[in-house]
């Protein structure tokens, strides 16, 4: 699982707190669990965070005094550092990694599970033809460690192609291909061997770019029939979380992924989970989809039937006692 060692968010509360020096507003946003640093910087750039009601800039720094709101709301800013949440997702196929889709297509933010006070980012993206290995956490930081170019953290694939590489073809892959957004190569191509006409190849790469397993192997004649992600950087798929399966990692387990991307390690004592939470920690769990709840469709309302001319006469209350005194007196 892990090797060792090596915006929902504009409904929270304001938290004030000094921060022990001042700190660029994204990161701390990121700090708090409200999306990524790039999420962040993107939301700044966009004008809807201020700080003590005037627009914040990129890069700008707080002491966690300030009062910081998105789109008008308080934000609710983390002045101590607690240990993040780290959720690992057997992705299907089928899945978008998107929570907003156009066609409704099911998604894997679907189903996660709901948090207060913290948003969960998901660390890199999977096509909808690819399953494996999703990571998703509260901390910013965290994801961004992973995600960003700069860190060069390695994602492992297993790739089921039609037909079996040349040694050309292999030298090609390693050596690196010119691809429409520039060279790409694996870091390494292991042969898993195969049956028939399908043959099994695990492959290592540094990058995230759209499609770019699938489009290297296209680049030298080999089309992709299966594509899953076991491996990025220090997390591994554990073989006993079946897909559509989440796992929520353990506090050690969370340490040890903090300690490996050189991240501040809290101290602090963690908070209180729920019963439902302690279940899901370190077992395989089926998440169930949020239910999209359909409008009811308006009933159509049936005409009343026409009544006859004397009809409201004739159900007087006071006509219907005279008729029914004269009844008893006839008897």
């Amino acid at each position: 699982m892990v090797r060792p060692a090596k915006p929902a968010a504009n409904s929270f509360r304001a938290s004030r707190g000094k921060l022990s020096e001042p700190q660029r507003l994204q990161k701390v946003l990121a700090l708090s669990g409200l999306g990524s640093r790039r999420d962040m910087e993107a939301l700044i750039e966009s004008g809807r965070v201020t700080v003590n009601g005037q627009r914040a800039t990129l890069g700008m720094t707080i002491t966690g005094e300030e009062v910081v709101r998105i789109d008008g709301r308080p934000a609710r800013l983390q002045t101590e550092p607690q240990l993040p949440r780290v959720l690992l997702y057997h992705k299907q196929e089928g899945e978008i990694v998107s929570q907003d889709d156009p066609e409704k297509r099911a998604s894997v933010f679907d189903k996660l599970p709901h948090i207060r006070g913290a948003k969960w980012v998901s660390v890199g993206r999977l096509d909808i033809n690819t399953s494996g290995l999703m990571i998703f956490t509260t901390s910013g930081e965290l994801a961004n460690r992973l995600m960003h170019p700069r860190y060069e953290v390695e994602r492992e694939y297993a790739v089921r192609v039609m037909g079996q590489l040349t040694e050309g073809q292999l030298l090609q892959l390693t050596n690196g291909i010119e691809l429409e957004d520039g060279v790409a190569n694996f870091d390494a191509i292991q042969d898993k061997g195969g049956e028939g006409s399908n043959h099994w190849y695990q492959v290592i790469l540094r990058e995230g770019r759209n499609r770019e397993v699938r489009r290297l192997f296209e680049a030298v004649g080999l089309m992709v029939s299966r594509l899953m992600r076991v491996r990025f950087g220090p997390v591994t798929l554990p073989s006993r979380l079946k897909r559509g399966q989440m796992l929520a990692l353990e506090d050690k387990e969370v340490r040890q992924l903090l300690e490996w991307a050189e991240l501040e390690v809290p101290r602090v004592p963690q908070r209180q989970m729920t019963a439902r939470e302690k279940e899901q920690v370190g077992r395989p769990f089926t998440p169930k989809s949020k239910a999209v709840s359909a409008k009811p469709q308006a009933v159509e309302a049936k005409p009343k039937p026409q009544r006859k001319a004397g009809w409201a006469k004739a159900h007087n209350p006071a006509t219907q006692q005279r008729r029914s005194d004269r009844n008893r007196g006839r008897g």
